[in-house]
Parts: C-alpha cells; structure tokens; sequence
C-alpha cells in the first residue's frame, strides 16, 4: 500500500465536501462562509507542510524556539479573541500561564518520555507543542468565560472552582472517549503509516497525558493569575 497522497488523489477527497455544500446551499446556509474556510484551510496546511519541511531538513535551535514563542503568542491572543476580552493584563496572564504549564508538560514528555536528541528537534517539538498549546487555548477562554459569568454574586473561590471544571470537561470527556468511542488523530496516523498498533497507543496515551495534564496547569495558573486583578 502507497501511503503517500498525490494531490490528484487529495483532490478525490474533495468530492464529498463538494456533496455538502451543495446540501447546505439547498438547505439556505451560508455556503460561502464555509467555502471560504474551506479554502484558507487547504491554502492554510499546504503552506504549512512545505515550511514545516524546510524546517525539519534544516534544523536550528533559535528557529525551533522562535516558531514556539510565536505559537505561545498566537494561542494566548486567540483564547481571549474568544471572549471578547483583549486588555494586555490579561494577555499576559494567559501567555505566563500557557508558557510555564503547556510549557513544562512539554519539556518533561519530549525529554524525559521521548529523549529525543537533539534537544531542540523540530519534528517533535513543533507538533507537540501544537497539541499542547492549542488544548491550553480552549482551555483559557472557557475558564475565562465561566468565570466572568460566575463571579456575579458569587466568592472568587467558587467562581474559580466552577471556571477549573468548566475548562476541564472537554479533556475529561476526551479520556472517557479515547479507545471506546474513537481513536484519535495521533493513533490513526501512526497506525496508517504502518506503525504497530501496540506501539501508536503508547503514543496516544502519552500525547493523552500530555493534553491533560498542560490544560489543568495553564488553566490554574491562569485563574490565579486572573483572581489578582479582582
């Protein structure tokens, strides 16, 4: 089995997406708007992957660093772009909270599950710190959502309870899931790639891990760093 992906046989892919708009025209949704992020999409993860390409052939620590510092940046200004909320206070405090807990959990699996050498390889870091980040990301804006709707009324000790748990439940029920009901992108890939089964769901439970542990961290920093401000 082939398991690479000319464009030809990428763009076979695209004909049941085509069925749906059409389904979605007749049905008077907004097919542009879906069109659109159709395209930037495409446009969006080719660009990526041809970058990402020059990147792993010429690997440097100083651009490895740089692409996650931007990654952190862009995570930390979406999560509140989510809310409505853009004041620098709380840019900062999600960008400490999302470097110092996404960014701990991803030193301790890259080096101390993974070793990977050398310290610095982009084609682990960047696609783990990918994950990481953007678990964080959603993390942070149903906390803050939460939160500014629960602290009306009510102590900040109960108000963060309810945002940390809040913000957890996505996760939560992602482990609950995980095996029974799906097996996830990581798991698929390795396993179509023609990885053994036994070893893609070592990897699974590692990124599992890692997804878990980064969202509980950022979001605690986060609300404590928040909780100060009030």
């Amino acid at each position: 089995m082939d398991t690479s992906i000319t464009l030809g046989r990428l763009a076979i892919g695209f004909i049941p997406v085509l069925f749906v708009l059409f389904l979605m025209w007749r049905a008077g949704q907004d097919v542009k708007k879906a069109t659109i992020s159709l395209i930037r999409m495409l446009v969006q993860l080719l660009l990526v992957g041809y970058f990402l390409l020059l990147v792993f052939s010429q690997p440097s620590p100083m651009i490895t660093l740089g692409l996650l510092m931007i990654m952190m940046v862009l995570a930390s200004w979406l999560a509140l772009n989510v809310t409505g909320q853009r004041d620098f206070a709380l840019f900062k405090h999600a960008l400490v909270a999302l470097s110092l807990g996404g960014g701990s959990v991803l030193v301790v699996t890259t080096h101390g599950v993974l070793n990977i050498t050398p310290w610095y390889n982009p084609q682990f870091l960047i696609p783990l710190a990918g994950m990481v980040f953007a678990g964080s990301m959603t993390a942070i804006s149903l906390a803050l959502e939460r939160f500014e709707s629960e602290i009306q009324g009510q102590d900040h000790s109960q108000a963060v309870n309810a945002a940390f748990k809040a913000a957890m439940i996505p996760v939560v029920n992602s482990l609950l899931a995980v095996g029974v009901v799906s097996l996830p992108g990581m798991m698929t890939g390795q396993i179509l790639s023609g990885v053994a089964p036994y070893i893609a769901a070592r990897y699974q439970i590692m990124v599992m891990c890692m997804i878990f542990s980064s969202t509980g961290l950022t979001v605690f920093l986060f609300l404590k760093l928040h909780c100060k401000r009030k």
